[in-house]
């Protein structure tokens, strides 16, 4: 501080005029900042607040020019933290700009003859004390909200891990700027150990393609949340690199966050189960690996098989499904089927071509013979006790 500093007089006169220059403050960001003419009337009163503040931290800076202002709870204090969410940082600029734009035209008004450029200096070096204290004000909101919406985001995918369907669910993460409604899918896979930040890298890869994301760590297991676009398969797709070695599912597609528990379920049953698929594609959808997960012992995926594949072709009677165990035991031949069915070979195609429409599985593929050979097989164990009834 400058050694000539405004005398008492001076200082006392600055106390009395402090609401008068805060109310021309508030009157010239007015007139010359047209967002903030749109501000609701309770914030505009904290600005108020605030400036009437820092006219009083000033008072009391110079009165005691060795000690460091105490902007962060004297001023910024003394509006609730609502208005750093309310006013970004630039605009903060231009409210304290004003503010000390008002106080240099009124040195000579405020000050005691002879006192008009000490208090003039002060103000400007005081100045600089707010813009530093308004960085440091920012970046410490900027910080902490950093943490709350990490805390936050891994209390929300640790609610679809734990299967929590709740209407809350799109409330948090709207905190979180989630605005997605449908649809969602859920990637699980194993972390990559090589990469410092994991959380950034799937976050970036997700919104390279304009999908919205959620990121949880849970183990050695990464959980992934997308949603944003109308086609989720490729943003998987890319989102699976950042994943580390070994499978990666992505549950089935659903219509809302409240539903995603359900894609979570199907992807971390199919993680379990995936490891009985070596030659897998990254990422795998759950829904193929349901013979898999049957076999895993998940009920989900053996009540799948009982409703989609087991279920529609003993629903269509004799001739489908014994065509499909025909071929099925002749390892895909179909010259060899009909013969054992004592029918023509196109026959046997038009049936299996039939039991391919109501299944969506083929029985000379060998992914679409597995599954079909694990559905029929669960379907016998049953011994009539059909789920699909």
């Amino acid at each position: 501080m400058s050694a000539a500093r405004p005398s008492e007089a001076t200082l006392r006169r600055l106390e009395r005029a402090s609401g008068a220059l805060a109310t021309q403050a508030v009157a010239r960001m007015d007139d010359t900042l047209p967002w903030f003419r749109s501000m609701p009337a309770d914030q505009r009163s904290w600005v108020m607040l605030v400036a009437q503040a820092g006219i009083a931290s000033l008072v009391e800076w110079c009165r005691h020019p060795g000690r460091p202002p105490r902007l962060g709870g004297e001023v910024f204090g003394a509006a609730p933290r609502e208005l750093v969410r309310a006013v970004p940082l630039k605009q903060t600029v231009d409210l304290v700009k004003v503010t000390v734009e008002v106080m240099e035209d009124r040195v000579t008004h405020v000050a005691e003859p002879g006192d008009a450029e000490a208090l003039r200096v002060a103000v400007l070096q005081y100045s600089r004390e707010v813009a530093f204290a308004t960085a440091h004000v920012y970046a410490s909101y900027a910080e902490n909200r950093g943490a709350w919406d990490a805390r936050l985001e891994a209390l929300v995918v640790d609610a679809l891990v734990r299967g929590e369907r709740s209407d809350e669910l799109p409330g948090r993460a709207a905190a979180l700027g989630w605005a997605t409604t449908a649809p969602v899918l859920v990637l699980v896979g194993h972390t990559a150990p090589d990469v410092d930040d994991l959380h950034t890298a799937v976050r970036r890869a997700a919104r390279s393609m304009r999908a919205e994301v959620l990121v949880g760590v849970h183990a050695d297991q990464l959980v992934v949340v997308l949603g944003g676009v109308a086609d989720l398969g490729p943003v998987a797709e890319r989102v699976s690199r950042e994943f580390g070695p070994g499978p990666v599912v992505s549950g089935p597609a659903v219509d809302s966050l409240a539903l995603a528990a359900d894609s979570a379920a199907g992807a971390l049953a199919g993680l379990r189960a995936a490891v009985a698929w070596p030659g897998a594609p990254r990422p795998v959808p759950a829904d193929e690996l349901l013979a898999e997960r049957a076999l895993d012992g998940d009920p989900l995926a053996r009540a799948a098989l009982a409703e989609r594949v087991a279920g529609p072709l003993h629903a269509t009677g004799g001739g489908v499904l014994d065509t499909v165990h025909a071929v099925l035991a002749s390892g895909g031949n179909l010259e060899a089927s009909a013969r054992a069915l004592f029918v023509h070979p196109n026959t046997v195609r038009y049936r299996l071509k039939r039991a391919t429409e109501l299944t969506g599985l083929s029985a000379t593929d060998p992914r679409g013979a597995w599954t079909l050979r694990v559905a029929l097989a669960l379907s016998a164990l049953d011994g009539g006790r059909s789920l699909w009834a």
